[in-house]
């Protein structure tokens, strides 16, 4: 099923739909402001393996990141972390960028055995924020492509849902996507490093 949305304006009927679909243990396919992700609500265990079986990877060893609405969402995941970090998120975010931090026991349980570590994402992107944020909890996400090679069908939303549609619930389409995946910015140690260069050139 393929529904549009427009960042701008998101219509809001459409929206509580979709959270509705979260709540009751969906996985869709949504725009971001880099590629599209696939993903679901982070407490819904049977979603979340799901997503682990189209990606073809365990959950244990899966490198899925959270969707928050905003900054202050942060602090429920995370371990406390130095202010030069704080500061650097709210410089850079949102946007394309994968922020790893260390994980607090407010993380589900499924994504414990996998790392101590999550990726916290907040992108520049209304649809997806404006879901999370009536969702009440992050939604788990990891980008429709396979192995970073990006293939021409990952930008447009019709040619997901034609391979994607038999194997999730909901295709948002939001236009098309981009074909860079965000830069990932691993602050675990306190100290910030980029261990993929993506779509986001950081300010520092």
């Amino acid at each position: 099923m393929l529904v549009r949305l427009y960042n701008e304006n998101p219509n809001q009927k459409e929206i509580d739909r979709i959270v509705a679909m979260l709540k009751d243990g969906a996985v869709i396919i949504f725009p971001t402001d880099s590629i599209y992700g696939i993903g679901c609500d982070i407490t819904k265990s049977k979603a979340v393996e799901r997503v682990a079986r189209i990606k073809n990877v365990k959950v244990e060893k899966a490198d899925f990141s959270f969707i928050l609405h905003d900054l202050s969402q942060i602090s429920h995941y995370c371990k406390p972390f130095p202010n030069s970090i704080f500061k650097l998120l709210k410089k850079n975010l949102p946007g394309p960028f994968t922020f790893l931090l260390q994980a607090n026991s407010n993380v589900p349980k499924l994504f414990k055995n996998s790392k101590k570590n999550i990726g916290i994402r907040i992108p520049d992107n209304n649809i997806i924020r404006t879901i999370v944020k009536e969702l009440g909890n992050p939604v788990l996400s990891t980008s429709v492509h396979h192995d970073d090679v990006v293939l021409d069908y990952i930008t447009d939303p019709e040619l997901i849902e034609e391979k994607y549609g038999n194997q999730v619930d909901l295709v948002i389409d939001g236009g098309y996507g981009g074909n860079r995946p965000s830069t990932i910015v691993d602050c675990t140690s306190g100290e910030a490093e980029i261990v993929r260069q993506g779509k986001g050139n950081m300010l520092e």
